[in-house]
C-alpha cells in the first residue's frame, strides 16, 4: 500500500508531495517528525505567505533544491543559521526573507490540490491569528 500526503491548514485539506529527487535529505528528515503539527502564522518580511516558527530546532541538513522565490504552493525549509529555523508556504507572490535581508530555504513540499483556496488562506491567517497545520502521510 502507498502512502499520500495531505497537508491540512486552518481545515482546509491539500493533496501533496514531497519533492524526492530534488530535496532527498530535507523530505527523509522530515518523514522522521510525521505527523508534524504546528501552528503557521503570516509572514513578517516575505510577502504573500504563512510560516512555522521552529526555532532552535534542527533538522541536519543544509541547502539543498533552495530558493528564495518559492511559488504558491510550494513548502521551503529554511535549515536555521542566519535567521531561525522555520517552514514557509508561499500562497502569492514571496521574496524569502528576514530582518537580516533574504535567505533561501529547501523547496521539499508542493501542494497539489486545492490551490484555488490558498489566496484567501493568507489574509485569514493575518486577520484572525494563528491556524493549526498538520502534515501527514496516509493509506492511499
Amino acid at each position: 500500500m502507498t502512502k499520500k500526503l495531505k497537508v491540512r491548514i486552518a481545515g482546509i485539506e491539500f493533496d501533496a508531495r514531497f519533492e524526492e529527487e530534488a530535496a532527498p535529505k530535507t523530505v527523509a528528515a522530515f518523514r522522521k517528525h510525521l505527523p508534524f503539527v504546528s501552528k503557521v502564522v503570516h509572514v513578517r518580511w516575505s510577502g504573500e505567505g504563512v510560516w512555522i516558527p521552529l526555532g532552535d530546532m534542527q533538522f541536519g541538513v543544509d541547502y539543498e533544491n533552495h530558493t528564495s522565490y518559492p511559488a504558491p504552493g510550494q513548502f521551503i525549509l529554511y535549515p536555521g543559521g542566519i535567521s531561525e529555523t522555520e517552514i514557509l508556504l508561499g500562497y502569492g507572490g514571496v521574496h524569502f526573507a528576514c530582518k537580516m535581508g533574504q535567505l533561501a530555504g529547501n523547496h521539499f513540499i508542493t501542494l497539489t490540490s486545492n490551490l484555488d483556496k490558498l489566496p484567501a488562506l493568507g489574509p485569514q491567517v493575518l486577520w484572525e491569528g494563528a491556524q493549526e497545520i498538520v502534515f501527514e502521510e496516509v493509506d492511499d
